[in-house]
């Protein structure tokens, strides 16, 4: 099992500032993230279980994937959740050179505004993984980059669906920013971690909010 920071230091959000790791509130508000999508069924079960209990969250999509799977996207943005750039093809910032990523970035924006006739705001690197020179031009262009406070690590398929659960509610706070993944390799930990982490914000009185 690999080591992975599930709840990022304090020193890391002061030292990487023009980024937004959590939203502060005074609203007792968490921020759910999904990253990877959209993916046929998984997502759909997804907004299913969000639904449930009446949560909203923020669905980094990967451009390839709307344009593959738009009705599973139109979905999505039905029910209402804000809509992040993951870029189109899923690209490592720090294997890309800046001018590609960047280009990639501009592929999702193409096939967002297709699909929606807006500009997205907000923009999560792949793998939490950017280069300063990329953050620059990208923020530059009017995004937020989104990081996160608190890390699932419902991707990782060598941990158990408990653990995934607990990293979750033993780091959760008012404004955290938690990352899940709608996507097949993340499912089997995600089924079970989603909808016990939607119980237990509603008993702690969290509301579920999107990102804007």
């Amino acid at each position: 099992m690999k080591l992975h920071w599930v709840k990022t230091h304090w020193t890391i959000k002061k030292l990487f500032s023009n980024y937004v790791w959590d939203v502060p509130n005074m609203e007792n508000k968490v921020y759910l993230t999904f990253d990877d999508g959209p993916t046929p069924e998984i997502t759909q079960w997804t907004l299913n279980q969000l639904k449930n209990y009446n949560a909203k969250a923020t669905f980094f999509c990967i451009g390839d994937n709307i344009r593959k799977y738009p009705e599973v996207f139109k979905e999505v943005v039905k029910e209402g959740h804000s809509i992040g750039n993951h870029t189109f093809n899923h690209l490592n910032g720090w294997k890309t050179n800046t001018q590609d990523y960047i280009e990639n970035a501009k592929l999702f924006e193409k096939e967002y505004y297709k699909r929606s006739n807006e500009n997205c705001q907000l923009f999560r690197p792949p793998f939490g993984k950017i280069k300063p020179s990329q953050s620059k031009i990208l923020r530059k262009m009017g995004y937020k980059i989104i990081m996160w406070d608190v890390l699932s690590v419902d991707f990782d398929i060598t941990i158990t669906p408990e653990q995934c659960l607990e990293n979750v509610l033993q780091n959760v706070k008012s404004g955290s920013i938690i990352v899940f993944h709608d996507s097949v390799k993340a499912f089997a930990n995600l089924e079970y971690a989603l909808p016990k982490t939607l119980e237990f914000l509603q008993q702690k009185g969290f509301v579920c909010a999107e990102l804007t």
